[in-house]
Order: C-alpha cells, then structure tokens, then sequence
C-alpha cells in the first residue's frame, strides 16, 4: 500500500468503464472491482449517488480504510412517492459530483467510481453533458468506473469498456423483495 496519499498513481493507463443494463449486478461489479483493487494496493474513491439506505456493503468497504474513501449523496425517495426531485435534492447530488470531481483529479486516488450515477441522470439529478464533462477531464492514470440504468449513448461512447446487465429471468417479478445480504 501506498504511504504517501498524494503519491502518483499506481496505474500508467486509466480506462473508462461502465456497468448499465436493467439486470442485477452492477453496483455488485463495482463493488468487487473495488476490493480487488485495494487488494492490489490501489486507493478507491467510491461515490454513491441515489443510496441511503443501509446495504450490507458499507460496513465491509468502509473496513478497508484509509485505501478506499466511500461517499453517500442523496436518495430514491422522490421515485417511489412518484414526485420530480426537489431542488435541495439535485443541490446535494451536484455538491456530491463535484466532490467526486475533485477526488479525481486530486492525484489521491487510483480508481474512481459512480455508482448509480447513471439512473441519476435518467431521474435528471445530472445532465448527461455534465458526466460526459466530468468523463472528459478524468486524468490518464485514474480509472473511472459509471453505474447504473439507462446510459445514454453518448456516455457510451466515451467508455473503453461497456457492461450491459440483461434480465433474464428475475425472482422479484414472483414478488420477492430485496433480501439482506443479497440485494442490500
């Protein structure tokens, strides 16, 4: 591991990644790159955007601290109240892109991830010209890794690596609900 926080970056090349689709998975993918990258001495800034609930991933990437930096912004409230978001909701989430922008060009972090950004800006808590900006200015050696449904194309286009989780076959249209441990 890295003792100096402002050292250079452990990667000479930085790709972009996205994770999309309506399937299961990708905030489980970025999870796993997560870990597998503070297992290989890189430092992780990991960005949640839309979650405030408590899943079952916060205890354990919070355990690996001070190699991985983990920020929650905003909620999903406003979707299931079937309301737009309010204005202080989409001021929260613009401070939390902004953070994450800085996170990222500040030389402390090997690899950067959104999660759920995408969804977000579905909901329009973000433009999609704002991440294709904030995709635009990722620095050489950072590794930026996007999540979430409905990518819009343009931010595909952008990508070195495009993930599409497809449902196939999903336990949640028989009625079951999020599991602890599994979904959350």
């Amino acid at each position: 591991m890295r003792k100096n926080s402002k050292s250079r970056s452990n990667l000479e090349k930085g790709y972009v990644q996205i994770y999309t689709g309506n399937g299961k998975g990708k905030t489980t993918a970025a999870i796993g790159l997560a870990v597998r990258a503070v297992g290989s001495g890189l430092r992780v800034y990991f960005a949640q955007f839309m979650k405030n609930y408590p899943y079952g991933e916060i205890p354990i990437l919070q355990s690996l601290q001070p190699n991985i930096t983990i920020v929650r912004w905003g909620d999903d409230r406003f979707v299931f109240k079937k309301e737009p978001p309010s204005n202080e909701l989409k001021a929260e989430m613009n401070r939390g892109l902004n953070e994450a922008l800085q996170a990222m060009k500040s030389g402390r972090y090997d690899v950067v991830i959104l999660d759920e950004v995408l969804v977000s800006v579905y909901f329009k808590l973000f433009s999609a010209k704002q991440i294709v900006d904030f995709v635009r200015v990722k620095p050489e050696a950072v590794e930026l890794v996007l999540t979430g449904r409905y990518c819009p194309q343009e931010i595909i286009e952008l990508a070195d690596l495009v993930t599409e989780m497809r449902e196939v076959k999903h336990y949640y249209r028989k009625g079951i609900l999020a599991r602890k441990g599994i979904e959350n």
